[in-house]
């Protein structure tokens, strides 16, 4: 093969090279932008904390929104719904959720809290608040649950134990149409158990995909610069052997 013919080979796997890893960090950078947008919105939701109703959950244009909401209703009777993998304080538990039944809405799922898991993973229950109950908190888009692989959910003695929360198959599985939030209560109601309106608590921060982004837009420049040298780099030329004088 020619040296013409083995630069355009090299070249054009370059710039596919660097634009798979350009690719990569604009990705990130726009997640950066996505989730600060996201923090900024929550902070100021949960300044002012007016309240809106329970109905809001619903509101298909909201789905993506923060929203402080208050209102009455019961939590339905039957099985709970935990999600694991779910860190706190450096410690593996889960996120307890039950099915809240609003005077005026549509059912919603309430994230009561965290619970920790024992050495041998046994599920902790879940206690159903009894009665008409008032509930506020924080209208929030379900946590994201990454890269859908396998099934998402399995039933266990008392509920189902999810991987992450897919309000679509919770809804199939629970009988009923679940609006697209969920309530995530307010720490000072003496519902549920430990808990915080942290917005991220178990996924990147937008500096960690900035810093992502960097280094994957660092990477593509260093392909360029290597094919660059490589490129004009004059090839070498090789000595002759010396010749023997013949006597």
């Amino acid at each position: 093969m020619s040296r013409r013919s083995q630069l355009v080979l090299g070249w054009l796997l370059t710039l596919a090279v660097i634009a798979g890893f350009a690719r990569l960090g604009v990705w990130q950078s726009q997640r950066a932008v996505e989730k600060q947008a996201m923090l900024d919105d929550a902070a100021q939701v949960l300044a002012s904390r007016q309240p809106v109703g329970l109905d809001a959950a619903a509101d298909p244009g909201s789905q993506d929104r923060y929203q402080w909401a208050r209102g009455s209703g019961e939590f339905a009777p039957g099985p709970q719904w935990l999600l694991d993998n779910q860190q706190r304080d450096g410690r593996v538990g889960v996120q307890a959720y039950r099915i809240f039944v609003p005077g005026q809405g549509q059912p919603l799922l309430v994230d009561l809290g965290w619970l920790p898991l024992p050495g041998d993973r046994a599920m902790p229950s879940v206690e159903r608040p009894e009665g008409h109950i008032e509930v506020q908190g924080l209208l929030a888009p379900p946590p994201s649950g990454g890269i859908a692989l396998g099934a998402g959910m399995a039933q266990q003695a008392e509920g189902w134990l999810m991987l992450r929360l897919d309000i679509p198959a919770i809804s199939a599985a629970a009988g009923t149409p679940l609006a697209p939030r969920v309530l995530r209560l307010d720490p000072a109601s003496p519902l549920g158990y430990e808990r915080d309106l942290a917005l991220l608590p178990n996924t990147l921060p937008p500096a960690k995909h900035r810093g992502y982004a960097l280094q994957w837009f660092g990477l593509a420049l260093a392909v360029l610069v290597t094919a660059l040298i490589l490129t004009f780099r004059k090839p070498r030329r090789r000595k002759r052997p010396p010749t023997m004088d013949k006597h």
